[in-house]
């Protein structure tokens, strides 16, 4: 009889923390997101900001280490043909699977460091919010997925797309976290690329935001293209679900034993 009991309440508690996993999955806060520019109106200067994306520089002397100041948050700005600043939506740079518009991401050329001599660096960012994290979301690991191929970029420039937590409760906006793939050499051929993040339970109440940094000095080229943009979490493994099952019903066998 002992046995029985010890064998129910394993697996009782087995099966709360299961139906509390795919509890905490279903009442996630984050809301997934989807971007292929197809939409997008090329000549619509508030094309991109309106889907909710800003910009930002990090400002770093010539050895790109020492920080000397930045400037945050902007509308992301798109000007026919290519702005010199931050953003715009490119056409024609598609693959079949890109089709006609793409985001065209690079270094904010109206930075009077670029043409002053001083080498400073300038690291254009250019982000989106996803959502705020709540506790739902805690264990649940979140995909950012892209296609890029590079553009005119050159010289010493760098370039990254990021999915990151930012801590924006109390206004610090610190980087609890921060996945980034490196996007400077990705080649002219398109290539799909993911990025993974794991929401840790310090991560609750805040932010989690994807984007592209582009990060040039003296006018150097900076150019990258992305496209077929995509957030969503991974999904529970089908082999979980089943195992939660079966779960359900070991112990529906041992209450009626009981």
């Amino acid at each position: 009889m002992t046995s029985i009991k010890t064998a129910k309440i394993a697996a009782t508690t087995s099966l709360l923390a299961t139906t509390m996993m795919f509890s905490s999955l279903s009442s996630a806060a984050i809301s997934t997101y989807s971007q292929n520019l197809e939409g997008m109106d090329p000549n619509n200067g508030a094309a991109l900001s309106d889907d909710g994306w800003l910009v930002g520089a990090n400002v770093f002397d010539s050895t790109g280490t020492n920080f000397i100041y930045n400037y945050f948050a902007f509308p992301a700005p798109n000007i026919a043909g290519g702005g010199p600043a931050f953003s715009g939506v490119a056409t024609g740079e598609g693959g079949a699977a890109q089709g006609s518009n793409q985001f065209n991401t690079y270094s904010d050329y109206a930075n009077a460091d670029h043409g002053n001599g001083s080498g400073n660096r300038i690291a254009a960012v250019i982000f989106r919010d996803i959502g705020t994290i709540e506790a739902g979301d805690v264990g649940s690991t979140w995909d950012f997925d892209f296609d890029v191929k590079s553009g005119n970029i050159g010289g010493a420039t760098t370039a990254a797309a990021f999915i990151k937590v930012v801590q924006t409760s109390n206004g610090s906006f610190a980087e609890l976290a921060n996945i980034a793939i490196d996007t400077t050499s990705v080649g002219s051929a398109w290539t799909s690329l993911t990025a993974s993040l794991f929401i840790d339970a310090a991560y609750a109440g805040e932010t989690l935001q994807i984007g592209f940094t582009n990060t040039a000095s003296n006018g150097d080229s900076s150019g990258v293209f992305y496209d077929n943009i995509n957030v969503a979490a991974v999904p529970v493994p089908a082999a979980a679900w089943l195992m939660g099952s079966a779960l359900l019903g070991l112990v529906g066998v041992k209450r009626s034993r009981k």
